[in-house]
């Protein structure tokens, strides 16, 4: 059964294991199950293979400072004519995930959509992007939602990821009344600990799980 905004709104995180907008069109198939951690039993391991899934809320009310050398420079991406070099950031992110030019350019036909919330850090002597962010904003609960948070490997632990996310917040915040973020519990890069750091808050793991 489907939750209701209100219900939602009292504890995002908690309830849903994505934003509310997407669960309204989600139709689970009958081979999967989502649940939150404190309903999950250990049976479901003889049936199902699972990923886990953090869920973190920020409040707004305190962002952190963006500090950027003056090597770099944040900017907003052009969906006319950089919609290329976003499919090429994120696809040289991944060994396992990949999307192409026409996936991404259905993203900016989303009601979420806001091209302000779409981002990058330039490399300013190379001309060269080293990071992107993309958020997304449903208008009507207030939440913004960040989607891709990605530095390019050679421009890792330069400090770009909590850059690009508080830029991110920042541009939110007369927007959205909260941000919610998800990631893989068990991703290599620890993107939890990356949120974290930048304010998100939250003890909430889901389960997403595939029968065998």
């Amino acid at each position: 059964m489907k939750i209701s905004k209100e219900e939602y709104l009292k504890n995002p995180c908690g309830l849903l294991s994505i934003p509310y907008w997407k669960e309204q069109s989600l139709t689970l198939p009958d081979n999967m199950k989502i649940l939150n951690d404190r309903e999950y039993k250990d049976f479901y391991k003889k049936e199902y293979n699972e990923k886990l899934f953090f869920r973190l809320i920020h409040n707004l009310k305190t962002i952190n400072k963006i500090n950027l050398s003056d090597n770099y420079t944040i900017e907003t991406i052009n969906i006319n004519t950089q919609l290329e070099d976003v499919v090429d950031v994120i696809n040289n992110c991944y060994a396992d995930i990949g999307v192409n030019l026409s996936e991404v350019k259905e993203w900016t036909k989303k009601l979420v959509f806001d091209n302000n919330l779409w981002v990058y850090i330039k490399e300013i002597q190379n001309n060269k992007i080293a990071a992107l962010g993309i958020a997304e904003l449903d208008k009507e609960l207030k939440e913004g939602m960040l989607e891709w948070i990605q530095v390019l490997p050679y421009y890792q632990g330069k400090g770009l990821g909590r850059a690009i996310v508080n830029e991110l917040l920042n541009r939110m915040r007369e927007k959205a009344s909260f941000v919610t973020v998800s990631g893989e519990v068990d991703n290599q890069t620890n993107p939890e600990a990356l949120y974290r750091k930048c304010g998100f808050t939250g003890n909430d793991v889901w389960h997403i799980m595939t029968k065998k």
